[in-house]
């Protein structure tokens, strides 16, 4: 495949949509052939696998039923859009992606690694991102962006009250857990996470973003 595979992973209120999107500004600037996606979702089979797991009336989700929707939808997504991309030479930028799940369902739900792994291989297709951009933030920040957040998202929908989704309305050690295991797979795989501080404003995490974003399209595209 001769694309780029690019992700961006962090906890809840982490700001990466936000930097996705300015990642896809920078690169059209430059003419390169982008497409943007998240997870899960992607797809339409893949949108509605998403409206299941978010969904707060299913607090009760069991956490092997949270992590077999995870891998189906992200199955279809390789199949459907990632796939086909990289193999046609375009940058594809991914909100979320098989690190996650590994986050999530594993550090987080406590689900065996080593079964997350091989599940996410076969749902990858085998398929391991180029550069990851963590987001990293303490989580009793990012929660408290999440809900301003879903506040300004309810005013404009004239709804009353913020609504938070399923994961975003867990404990708060269940976050903690997350957040310890991003940092670890940042550690394992170094040459593959840029560890990126997101306290501060959106404007300086862009900037280091797209400063490392630069030198990545250097190395891998001799015409810029």
């Amino acid at each position: 495949m001769t694309g780029k595979f690019i992700t961006f992973e962090g906890v809840e209120g982490c700001g990466k949509s936000t930097q996705m999107e300015e990642a896809y500004r920078f690169l059209a600037g430059k003419k390169i052939p982008i497409v943007a996606t998240r997870e899960p979702g992607g797809t339409t089979i893949g949108n509605e696998i998403r409206n299941i797991l978010l969904n707060r009336a299913h607090h009760g989700m069991q956490a092997l039923t949270e992590l077999l929707l995870y891998l189906a939808a992200r199955a279809q997504h390789v199949k459907e859009v990632i796939r086909p991309a990289l193999e046609a030479g375009k940058i594809v930028l991914c909100d979320r992606f098989h690190d996650s799940t590994l986050a999530y369902q594993g550090y987080g739900r406590g689900i065996d690694m080593d079964t997350i792994s091989k599940l996410n291989a076969l749902a990858t297709d085998g398929i391991v991102p180029d550069l990851t951009f963590l987001l990293d933030i303490d989580v009793e920040e990012g929660l408290e962006r999440a809900r301003q957040r879903s506040a300004q998202m309810s005013a404009g929908t004239h709804r009353v009250g913020a609504r938070l989704d399923r994961f975003e309305e867990d404990t708060l050690e269940f976050h903690r857990r997350i957040r310890a295991g991003y940092l670890t797979l940042a550690m394992q795989d170094p040459r593959r996470y840029v560890l990126i501080p997101a306290a501060g404003t959106p404007d300086d995490v862009r900037s280091r973003v797209l400063e490392t974003l630069g030198r990545f399209l250097k190395e891998h595209y001799e015409r810029l």
